[in-house]
């Protein structure tokens, strides 16, 4: 075999290019998988819009979308940012609870759902966002508001129930 030792370089880049200042500043979120994962459908309830923005740049720039889209990118991260920055003057508790579960238990939703729902209402009571699933089937009930986790380690408490906002009315027809 070779002779050769390996050679690790420990070093860690920066790159000291300045952005062109064409492209807006932003401080990056500096977040975890798992406060990201945790707040992950009030991002996109929020940011839909500037998150489609971005996407269509990237389609529209085949190879080369990183650099032509950096604009539409700082907007998805300044967007982000104001979702994590509310839920932590508003829920922190509830956030710090689910995302620590979550860190536990390998990233895995099921097993946190007790949590989740404590975090969905009080995102929902205090800031207006709703949790929903894009491409969820009509009529059924949506895998993060059923009370049986087929693979939860732990059962659900009986005092343990899926928060579900209530929707306003509908005026009645004439």
């Amino acid at each position: 075999m070779a002779s050769r030792k390996p050679v690790f370089n420990q070093q860690v880049l920066y790159d000291t290019t300045p952005l062109p200042d064409s492209i807006p500043k932003v401080e990056e979120i500096g977040a975890s998988s798992a406060p990201l994962l945790s707040a992950s459908f009030f991002i996109g309830a929020r940011c839909r819009d500037y998150n489609d923005d971005y996407m269509q740049c990237k389609t529209e720039n085949p190879g080369k979308g990183e650099f032509d889209c950096l604009k539409e990118g700082r907007r998805v991260t300044r967007c982000a940012r104001s979702v994590l920055d509310d839920i932590n003057k508003s829920c922190l508790e509830e956030f710090r609870k689910h995302w620590q579960c979550l860190d536990d238990n390998n990233q895995q939703l099921w097993q946190c759902r007790p949590a989740e729902w404590k975090l969905n209402k009080c995102v929902f009571e205090k800031i207006g966002l709703e949790k929903t699933i894009p491409d969820t089937p009509k009529g059924k009930t949506p895998v993060h508001l059923r009370n049986k986790q087929i693979y939860a380690h732990y059962p659900i408490l009986r005092g343990d129930k899926p928060f579900v906002p209530e929707k306003a009315e509908s005026a009645p027809s004439s």
